[in-house]
């Protein structure tokens, strides 16, 4: 296979932890052991997104699975953060293998997650399937820009894969301690069904947006006379 250049893509993130998590994420990969590599941390982000997968699956039969998923999403962001500020802290830098097989993971990662939840009786599983499909169609209006524009997006309005992660934490710990029920305006709702036509209808929202905005900007990039 003839190598071409290959001109690696900007990152784009300004989310509410950004900060906080870089400077942790470049003094964990100082001392991270040798022995460990990237793609060790790459694996450890899948694994972990299969466990809190089956968590979820058997929170149905013990609720206390609810908290595992917490634990397998903080290693999650540990493999899935840590593992391209380890290559660049080390300088072993390989961006079109880390870029391809980093985000493939991911997508297989949501399959696992939403998948978990429509299968734990705490969210129905349409419900699941809409957050999931929206989820990796954004993800797909992601790397198109990515390859279009010249500039990988990780976070919108603030929020990134890491502030998702706490909020779903969040949520566990409210299902855990309150039950898998909300009363809204008289009505009985499943509390992840609620939040799951929320998180539909806004990553919907940031998808149009999106969209209009890269449509856009690539239309005035190749204007016709």
């Amino acid at each position: 296979m003839t190598e071409r250049p290959f001109r690696d893509a900007a990152r784009s993130h300004d989310s509410l932890t950004a900060r906080v998590e870089k400077a942790t994420l470049i003094w964990l990969a100082r001392h991270t052991p040798p022995w460990i590599n990237s793609d060790h941390l790459t694996a450890l982000g899948l694994l972990s997104m299969l466990g809190a997968g089956l968590s979820y699956w058997y929170a149905a039969v013990n609720p206390v699975a609810l908290l595992a998923v917490i634990g397998f999403l903080a290693l999650n962001w540990l493999g899935d953060s840590l593992d391209g500020t380890l290559a660049r802290v080390r300088n072993r830098l390989r961006p079109r293998y880390g870029f391809y097989v980093d985000h493939i993971v991911d997508a297989f990662g949501a399959v696992f997650l939403f998948g978990g939840m429509g299968l734990s009786g705490f969210m129905n599983p349409a419900v699941a399937a809409c957050l999931l499909i929206a989820y990796l169609v954004l993800m797909i209006d992601v790397f198109l820009a990515t390859y279009t524009l010249g500039t990988f997006e990780i976070s919108f309005w603030k929020f990134g894969p890491t502030e998702l992660r706490i909020l779903l934490a969040i949520g566990n710990i409210a299902l855990y301690a309150r039950g898998p029920f909300a009363n809204l305006g008289g009505a009985r709702f499943l509390l992840f069904d609620v939040g799951g036509v929320i998180g539909t209808a806004g990553i919907t929202l940031v998808l149009l947006i999106s969209v209009i905005r890269h449509t856009r900007a690539l239309y005035r990039l190749e204007t016709l006379p």
